[in-house]
């Protein structure tokens, strides 16, 4: 059968023709724009990657066309799509009927996190020889790639709230129907699509009718959004996490940074997490991936012990290198609170180091600036705030950021930025680079730019 992909650069869709492609079909696709990682692991996996959106993509006819959810009416290729008559489908409903069924699936939602705690997931139930099928919005270290079939009926899926196609609204995760489900938490996003958080709400709890009363829900112990979900009506067995929390699953003798903390639930520890990963976000989504892995299977004691061998998600607080004893990270932080913690955790871990936070406001709900007052706060643990501002952002950012005083500085070139941050960077200066998207490889230009500065 022969697949053809629109929007297939994007990481769910990109893990979707992986899957197909080895479940043996001919699989193509087309994407506007194209960018390591997936495109890299397209072109390995042998897939045809088509630059943009053209109607010859389509011809002759593919079996069926999967519709990529950032496709809309007026596309191109959408209406050539539905004026031929062409098999479609969309990425959620194309996973549900091809790979879910008959799986036990565990499904990581939430507004924060899910990448890393999917991927904290799927290495467990490998580590402990469960070989897990899994489809993440990254690409875990560990497995060098973000999606693959599995050989157990184990699969692991990150489950997104974001809609599903443009002929299908509902959420892409009420689609997966999970045995296990992790909802880490809950805050207004994706103001795109959703008017307010009571919206957004609506979606989890459709979410929450689909897992059975032989399953389980692992949800934070103290988080108001995420239990006046659970208020409208739950019919499956609970368990609770959360750091200090005083029941269920919780952590003992914290250090600083948290990469290091004893594993608890209720009374009984089951022993010490010991990892390179940091912040007290890290160790919740730790302590879901270790409740959701008891549930499949895994006692806390072996889950504990992978985790020491766990390597971190591309893109998540990535070092992208180091150059005259300047490191650069990349990280996919979006959403004011997920650049709170993420600075959070690297301040714990460099102490008084000095800290550069380059950002790039590029999601729909950044963009649109529905949460551009939060991020000065958000942003204070760094020492220098380096904002690119391009000409379509719908606020004016050097009026938000102006709380920040001389630490904060807003530009419209990369270029500039890259030169600010090699004017100011010095030995010992971590820059923290933050975008979901590909930002002009601006991590590598600051690489490149501070090695011919130092000579």
């Amino acid at each position: 059968m022969h697949i053809h992909i629109l929007g297939i650069c994007g990481t769910f869709m990109g893990g979707i023709a992986l899957m197909a492609r080895a479940m043996g079909h001919q699989v193509s696709g087309s994407d506007a724009n194209v960018y390591p990682p997936m495109s890299t692991q397209l072109e390995a996996a042998g897939i045809e990657l088509l630059e943009g959106y053209l109607p010859e993509h389509l011809q002759p006819a593919p079996d069926c066309v999967v519709v990529g959810n950032a496709l809309s009416r007026g596309n191109a290729a959408v209406e050539y799509m539905l004026d031929a008559g062409l098999v479609y489908t969309s990425g959620p409903q194309w996973l549900s009927e091809q790979v879910l069924q008959q799986r036990w699936v565990l499904a990581v939602a939430g507004t924060h996190g899910k990448t890393s705690t999917a991927s904290l997931l799927a290495w467990i139930l490998e580590d402990a020889g469960l070989s897990p099928g899994f489809l993440i919005g990254g690409v875990p270290e560990n497995f060098g790639l973000s999606a693959r079939l599995g050989e157990t009926p184990f699969f692991v899926v990150e489950a997104d709230e974001y809609d599903t196609a443009f002929f299908d609204k509902r959420s892409k995760f009420v689609h997966y129907h999970p045995r296990t489900l992790v909802l880490n938490n809950l805050e207004f996003d994706h103001a795109d699509i959703f008017d307010d958080l009571a919206m957004i709400q609506r979606q989890f709890h459709h979410l929450v009718r689909t897992v059975p009363g032989a399953g389980l829900i692992i949800a934070p112990a103290a988080e108001r959004a995420m239990d006046e979900v659970l208020g409208m009506g739950c019919w499956t067995p609970l368990e609770r996490f959360a750091v200090d929390a005083a029941k269920q699953w919780h952590c003992a003798r914290v250090s600083g940074d948290s990469s290091e903390f004893d594993v608890c639930f209720d009374q009984t520890n089951y022993g010490r997490v010991s990892w390179d990963l940091t912040g007290r976000h890290s160790a919740n989504n730790a302590l879901a991936a270790i409740a959701a892995a008891r549930h499949a299977g895994v006692p806390p004691q072996a889950a504990i012990e992978a985790l020491g061998r766990f390597k971190n998600v591309k893109r998540r607080m990535e070092l992208r290198g180091k150059r005259r004893g300047v490191r650069v990270y990349d990280d996919f932080a979006h959403h004011p609170t997920a650049i709170a913690t993420t600075l959070q955790g690297l301040r714990a871990r460099v102490g008084g180091g000095r800290i550069i936070a380059v950002l790039e406001p590029r999601s729909n709900t950044m963009r649109m600036g529905t949460q551009a007052a939060q991020l000065p706060n958000a942003l204070e643990q760094a020492d220098q705030v380096l904002v690119y501002s391009p000409s379509e952002l719908a606020w004016d950012a050097e009026g938000v950021f102006a709380p920040l005083g001389l630490k904060g500085r807003v530009f419209r070139r990369i270029q500039d930025i890259v030169a600010a941050v090699c004017d100011s960077a010095e030995q010992g200066t971590h820059v923290l680079v933050m975008s979901n998207g590909g930002f002009d490889n601006i991590h590598q230009q600051i690489l490149d730019a501070l090695e011919v500065d130092g000579g």
